[in-house]
C-alpha cells in the first residue's frame, strides 16, 4: 500500500503509481484506476502530483517526447 512512484520519476505504461484503499489519490491525465482503486500509468512519461479542488490530490503522467 502507498505511493510506488513519486513525483518527477519516470513511469512506463502499465506501471503501478499508487496502491490504496478508497480514493485518497484521484486519477488525472494519462492515469487509470483499477477495481481496487490502484492508480496506474496509461502512457510513458513523468509522474506529477497536484492538489485540485476541495483539496483532492490528483496524479497525472506527463508524456515525454522521444527523439
Amino acid at each position: 500500500m502507498g505511493v510506488k512512484i513519486f513525483g518527477g520519476q519516470p513511469a512506463i505504461a502499465g506501471n503501478i503509481i499508487v496502491r490504496q484503499r478508497g480514493t485518497v489519490y484521484h486519477p488525472g491525465k494519462n492515469v487509470g484506476v483499477g477495481k481496487d482503486y490502484t492508480l496506474f500509468a496509461l502512457t510513458n512519461g513523468v509522474v506529477e502530483y497536484k492538489k485540485g479542488r476541495k483539496d483532492r490530490m490528483y496524479v497525472s503522467v506527463t508524456p515525454v517526447e522521444t527523439a
